[in-house]
């Protein structure tokens, strides 16, 4: 492998503009962007969650993530606390198990089910089922092979409508050569379980084999798949998968000159990236790295690879695993520093976003939309109020460099609320910091702000910005969201918030 990597090709695409935004800043140059997206205006949508797997996203645009670990399912949307909306019972967590994979039916408004993988006491298996009823599962493929290691666990919708079902060798390499196993493979499923006709091995789930542990699934526009795969102690890979295909493990890690083996198009030494997740955008693939610590960005066009690896978040947020482009254009990845082998910081685990390159920037919501909640079924088990209650901005201070702030609820039970501040840049001039202050009318207190730091004397709220989002160009707005805790009889809103620009 080369010490040091190339610098790859960088695509130039007209903006796509996002549902929802924690920074909005003014646009770099094309050139500054890798795959089409601006690493430079990443962006930490939501933190709290403990070793998130999965990322699905719902048809109102908020995302189901999975909690390895805990089993639960929480549902995120950029600049709120995530919330806890389903815990699948029957997982066994257990080194690399536990709740793994989740993909969402490309029928969700008309059926409602979810999909998971996940690791029970004997077996690893596929479910699906409705988040309103997780205990009522209907169990489409069972007997997968399950181990402290090597369980596999990514699952996706392909764009003929099949599930594709990714599973490890569960530490017994002959698994991954040995057809009449589930384990060591990546299989392909109608809906509702059963085999398609038209795979590649008759009777049979089995769509590629060879695999050592595959955890990362991606198609690009003509519906070809790539998949992400651990090697031992050599050799990480990404395969372009084809049906029937061999793809070496164990007789083969990495590229081998076996004419019965299928060598992968990228690969990397173990201590560069151990890949999970995998993402597909802009004629380039977005590969997580566990070990690697980055996220690697491979071109590539017609099942070959076009140009070099480029390494983005190299060290930056440590271990990442899921990775996927939302339906709001925006590049979703997930951190995985509470799994046991990572360093976490308070903030973990996150969701990064970012932005599509090039073109003016994207306009953000005023805040993480309450009233998208996809159905009755993903609604969290606590009772929301009926609707957020919004304080009117404050008005924009005179001079040329001037800022305005709204307060919103986005979500409340007893005892306890989340909420989002938006700060817009009202000026003419581009301002470098901004400070809000309100004071909560009922004896409220911020448990966790993320998106800026704050500080609370009694009942006055002080905010300012990070060091990231503290630059606005005029009409740009950032949004800060935040959790708290209150009591008594109404969670009201401040009467009056300020900003200050400099």
């Amino acid at each position: 492998m080369p010490k040091r990597l190339a610098a790859a090709l960088a695509s130039t695409l007209s903006a796509v503009t996002a549902a929802a935004a924690l920074v909005v800043t003014q646009p770099l140059p094309t050139s500054a962007a890798t795959g089409g997206f601006d690493f430079t205006r990443a962006q930490v949508a939501t933190t709290g969650l403990q070793v998130p797997w999965s990322i699905a996203f719902l048809p109102d645009g908020s995302a189901l993530v999975s909690e390895r670990d805990t089993a639960a399912i929480a549902q995120v949307r950029p600049g709120s606390a995530p919330t806890r909306v389903a815990t699948v019972p029957n997982v066994s967590p257990q080194g690399e198990g536990g709740l793994l994979g989740i993909a969402v039916s490309p029928t969700y408004a008309q059926d409602q089910w979810v999909y998971a993988y996940f690791s029970s006491s004997s077996d690893n298996r596929v479910v699906r089922f409705r988040l309103s009823a997780p205990q009522t599962q209907q169990v489409l493929l069972s007997g997968v092979p399950r181990a402290q290691f090597h369980n596999g666990g990514r699952i996706a919708f392909g764009p003929d409508g099949m599930l594709y079902v990714t599973t490890g060798d569960a530490g017994t390499s002959a698994n991954a050569q040995n057809l009449n196993s589930p384990g060591g493979k990546i299989l392909r499923m109608r809906p509702d379980g059963t085999v398609p006709s038209d795979n590649p091995f008759s009777g049979s789930r089995v769509y590629s084999y060879g695999h050592r542990n595959v955890q990362g699934l991606a198609w690009d526009e003509s519906g070809r798949l790539y998949a992400t795969e651990f090697g031992q102690n050599t050799w990480d890979e990404i395969n372009y998968i084809q049906p029937g295909r061999n793809y070496g493990w164990p007789t083969c890690e990495g590229v081998c000159s076996d004419s019965r083996f299928t060598n992968p198009i990228q690969t990397w030494s173990t201590s560069e990236s151990s890949p999970s997740g995998l993402a597909y955008a802009n004629s380039t693939l977005f590969a997580t790295a566990l070990a690697g610590k980055r996220l690697w960005t491979v071109p590539v066009s017609a099942g070959s690879r076009t140009g070099n690896a480029v390494a983005e978040f190299q060290g930056t947020y440590g271990r990442l695993r899921a990775a996927a482009v939302g339906p709001d254009g925006w590049l979703w990845v997930t951190t995985s520093n509470r799994d046991g082998r990572g360093t976490p910081v308070a903030a973990d685990d996150r969701i990064v976003r970012v932005p599509p390159a090039g073109g003016s920037s994207p306009s953000p919501s005023a805040s993480p939309s309450p009233s998208a909640s996809p159905s009755p079924s993903a609604s969290p088990s606590v009772s929301p109020s009926a609707s957020p209650t919004v304080s009117p901005s404050a008005s924009p201070s005179a001079g040329t460099r001037a800022c305005s702030a709204a307060y919103q609820i986005s979500n409340q039970w007893p005892g306890g609320f989340q909420g989002a501040l938006t700060v817009l840049n009202s000026g003419k001039a581009a301002i470098s910091s901004w400070t809000v202050t309100f004071t909560f009318p009922n004896g409220q207190s911020i448990t966790q702000l993320w998106g800026g730091h704050y500080t609370q004397s009694g009942s006055t709220v002080t905010v300012t910005n990070e060091s990231w989002n503290g630059a606005l160009a005029p009409g740009a707005s950032t949004t800060a969201g935040f959790t708290g805790s209150w009591s008594g009889g109404a969670n009201g809103t401040p009467s009056s918030v300020t900003c200050t620009a400099s």
